[in-house]
């Protein structure tokens, strides 16, 4: 995973590459068994434009993550709204898929912060953190396996 310092400052996009096809790695994007695995826990998750669900974590089912599909091309590109009540704040979270070789490059973008606002910048650097040592590692021990 790198961080391209040539990017938006004010977006997390983070590369990855796994050995798997395309299609094995949008799989593990859009599963809801795996999805829960690695992510969150998905409610009424399509990969289909329009599709409204929900993330929660087991550790705090109330505390959901309204979400809708903003744009679904099958081993492609899957984004989506991601908005935290607590916070009353809407991101942009978008998965890019791109063959590689026999593998796949994996571009993760979430957009929505405003980095001159001092608490949203720490939280889009804690978001950053939390996406390279938690999530994506969980990822790809998903797709792995």
């Amino acid at each position: 995973m790198i961080a391209d310092p040539q990017l938006n400052p004010a977006a997390v996009e983070l590369g990855s590459f796994f050995p798997q096809p395309p299609a094995t790695v949008w799989h593990a994007l859009t599963d809801p068994d795996l999805l829960e695995r690695w992510l969150l826990r998905p409610t009424g998750f399509a990969a289909s434009v329009g599709t409204r669900f929900q993330f929660t974590a087991q550790a705090a089912p109330t505390d959901g993550i309204a979400c809708e599909v903003l744009a679904a091309h099958p081993c492609e590109q899957l984004t989506y709204s991601w908005t935290y009540s607590p916070a009353e704040h809407r991101w942009i979270v978008d998965w890019t898929l791109r063959p590689q070789g026999r593998g796949t490059r994996l571009l993760l973008t979430q957009t929505g912060f405003d980095i001159e606002d001092r608490r949203q910048k720490m939280v889009r650097n804690a978001t950053e953190r939390s996406w390279k040592r938690r999530v994506l590692p969980r990822l790809g021990a998903v797709i792995h396996h």
